[in-house]
């Protein structure tokens, strides 16, 4: 395996400080191959009757492929911030054609008419819609040429997400704390950054409310908690992330100072996540999980360097424990976390 592993990477490439084009071809074929693999898959479907039975691909014209629809999502938004940050990316036309034909108007159209059920209102909330703004920035964000019209067609379930959202939060009571696909906080996190950027001041208003007072109070997270056994979010890091966005830096302090006052301490620890088995897609989570911890160690690291720089070290540890697994060739492991390897080497460079 380790030699596998440094055939494709390279010993240097593997611990380097920045995300190497041999590493980003490498994670970009992991979603080129699945973005249009239409099994294994698993439909997150609520069936009104036989009527409705239907494949994947014609359910989910967009997003059928990666094994799931949000892990679909994230592979496109992988595979357009990989367009976006190397010009020399291998395959490019290929990859260019995919996000094209997925990302048709029509598609984007019968992916709204799913959403339109009334039976499946809560279909991929939040995880999914989360994913989906973060694809719809990157393609807002791209100076390339193929991705203007793209963000043009997915805009419309980008809206719908958004008017679901506003409608959502206020009658969610309580948040959820979970380390898998519900957990509240990373719900909101791409949401918010999609909000500032499109200069939606209602849908920052609406999270940031909702945001405080679901979090607002918070202390003592309790850090040794973590992980669950099949985690890929940190429950107390991506509340850090969803606050460290929404206060400003005297409010974040403050309250960050009671609701973990262990990351202030410059001999804090943390060990990665542990997994025993690579091939089981539930216990492969806790390589996510790593990536979590990563990529809101880096954010606290890079906005306050006085106060966190001692995080930086943690979250690379936990970068490169985990970055092997995105090439063990289960698939239970690459359909998703090159996405969320991805995701931390996005805010660590």
């Amino acid at each position: 395996m380790k030699y596998f592993l440094f055939l494709i990477f390279g010993i240097n490439s593997l611990f380097s400080q920045e995300l190497t084009l041999d590493q980003a071809n490498h994670l970009a074929s992991l979603p080129i191959k699945c973005l249009q693999q239409e099994y294994p898959n698993k439909l997150n479907q609520l069936l009104k009757d036989d009527s409705e039975l239907a494949s994947p691909k014609t359910l989910h014209p967009s997003f059928y492929g990666c094994f799931d629809w949000h892990s679909s999502v994230h592979g496109h938004w992988s595979l357009v911030y990989l367009l976006n940050n190397f010009s020399n990316l291998g395959h490019r036309e290929v990859i260019i054609q995919k996000l094209q034909t997925n990302l048709s108007k029509e598609n984007i159209e019968q992916e709204m008419f799913y959403f339109a059920k009334p039976h499946e209102k809560s279909f991929e909330r939040t995880y999914g819609w989360n994913w989906l703004l973060k694809l719809q920035l990157e393609l807002e964000q791209s100076d390339e040429p193929f991705a203007k019209p793209l963000s043009e067609n997915l805009k419309p379930l980008t809206h719908l997400l958004i008017e679901r959202y506003i409608e959502f939060l206020p009658k969610l009571l309580y948040p959820i704390r979970v380390g898998t696909h519900s957990n509240t906080a990373f719900g909101l996190t791409n949401a918010w950054d999609y909000a500032v950027f499109s200069r939606n001041d209602l849908f920052q208003k609406i999270i940031k409310e909702n945001a405080l007072r679901l979090y607002g109070s918070d202390e003592n997270c309790p850090f040794t908690w973590e992980p669950s056994g099949t985690d890929f979010l940190s429950p107390c890091l991506e509340e850090i992330g969803l606050m460290q966005r929404i206060l400003s830096e005297k409010e974040f302090i403050d309250w960050l100072k009671d609701f973990a006052p262990q990351l202030f301490k410059k001999n804090f620890q943390w060990q990665p996540a542990q997994v025993s088995d690579r091939t089981d897609g539930h216990l492969v989570h806790l390589d996510g999980l790593n990536f979590s911890r990563a990529w809101n160690l880096y954010n606290l690291s890079h906005q306050y360097p006085k106060l966190f720089s001692h995080l930086k070290p943690i979250a690379t540890q936990h970068l490169q424990f985990s970055l092997p697994s995105v090439v063990d060739g289960n698939y239970e492991g690459e359909h998703w976390l090159a996405s969320f390897a991805l995701r931390a080497f996005e805010v660590k460079n």
